[in-house]
């Protein structure tokens, strides 16, 4: 959606793949402002992240946010293997590449977090730090054993995080997400949280909820005009594209490529900052924060008092976190 989001600020560009990205792209204003890749997650684009670029750019940050491969005006191809980490990765160093630049600051949320963690693996002469939102880190070659973390959360928590996934690898589930999207749209972006806990992460929750037509009040973060145009941004495909996500991860098209990382290169050495939520409850904070220290040197972690979508709920201190970041970045000695 970015070209139609954001069509003064927009492009799109052909790779040497053939892969087609549209993305938004901010210059900076001087030499001494660096450049924010911002990376989205599921189900979304770079529209979700229309705070951050319109703070950045008003204080003369660059900015790239590409829709990610299977969403708004980026191509959507239905082979999984098209998904896999590195190929994405390299789609996103060509992009910089592109642009001319050599060196920016990457924040990812949720899915973005896991392509920006691999792009920090695979290319991590483009990056001079990065900020992981919701989701942490992701050392390369971890199993996704989705039913072992499920028994294992349920043991901890009273209820299995990740439940949802399974349905998620479901050929039947973009339909039910195709006929039902303002369903969709109200549990996975809920105005209580804590439904969550009850008819998101348990598993064939999310399938009953969306399928039942079932639609709660909108957010006081999410506008009505603001619903409408996610709407149209998510109706322009659908979710199949989006699910193919998960489905490569369950299915192990990163296996081969990642297999070959060495075990020094799988902890994350460039600066880097968690930032968290106490009301996240599939992506939980003491979960993310336990995997990126066992993972990451030197990590920063910050806790924000709001649910999953850091980005929309609490867009002006999410602002002052990476700014703050980006001068601790320029300035390591501050």
């Amino acid at each position: 959606m970015a070209l139609k989001a954001f069509p003064s600020i927009s492009e799109s560009a052909r790779l040497n793949d053939g892969t087609t990205y549209a993305f938004v792209y901010v210059p900076p204003a001087d030499s001494k402002k660096p450049t924010f890749l911002l990376l989205h997650g599921f189900p979304s684009s770079s529209w979700d992240w229309r705070h951050q670029i319109s703070q950045f750019r008003e204080a003369g940050y660059g900015v790239v946010a590409p829709d990610l491969l299977g969403y708004g005006d980026t191509d959507k191809p239905e082979e999984l293997d098209a998904y896999s980490m590195k190929s994405m990765s390299g789609h996103v160093a060509e992009i910089l590449q592109k642009k001319g630049l050599q060196k920016v600051i990457g924040v990812g949320h949720d899915w973005g977090s896991g392509l920006l963690a691999r792009f920090a693996t695979y290319h991590p002469e483009s990056l001079l730090g990065t900020v992981f939102v919701s989701v942490g880190y992701i050392e390369p070659g971890i199993v996704h054993d989705i039913d072992a973390f499920n028994a294992l959360t349920e043991q901890i928590f009273g209820y299995p995080t990740f439940g949802y996934w399974k349905w998620f690898n479901t050929e039947g589930a973009a339909r039910v997400f195709d006929q039902n999207p303002q369903a969709a749209f109200s549990l996975i972006y809920p105005t209580d949280p804590e439904i969550w806990k009850t008819d998101f992460c348990p598993v064939g929750k999310a399938a009953l909820w969306i399928a039942s037509a079932f639609i709660t009040p909108l957010p006081e973060w999410f506008t009505g005009d603001e619903n409408k145009v996610r709407n149209e941004i998510m109706g322009q495909s659908g979710y199949a594209a989006p699910l193919r996500w998960y489905k490569s991860a369950m299915r192990g098209i990163n296996h081969a490529d990642e297999a070959d990382v060495p075990h020094e290169k799988k902890v994350l050495t460039l600066p880097n900052m968690l930032v968290v939520s106490t009301k996240d409850y599939a992506t939980r904070a003491d979960m993310q924060e336990q995997r990126q220290r066992e993972w990451t040197k030197k990590t920063r972690v910050e806790v924000l008092d709001c649910g999953h979508w850091i980005q929309l709920e609490k867009r002006e201190e999410l602002y002052h976190l990476l700014t703050d970041f980006a001068d601790e970045v320029a300035d390591p000695g501050k």
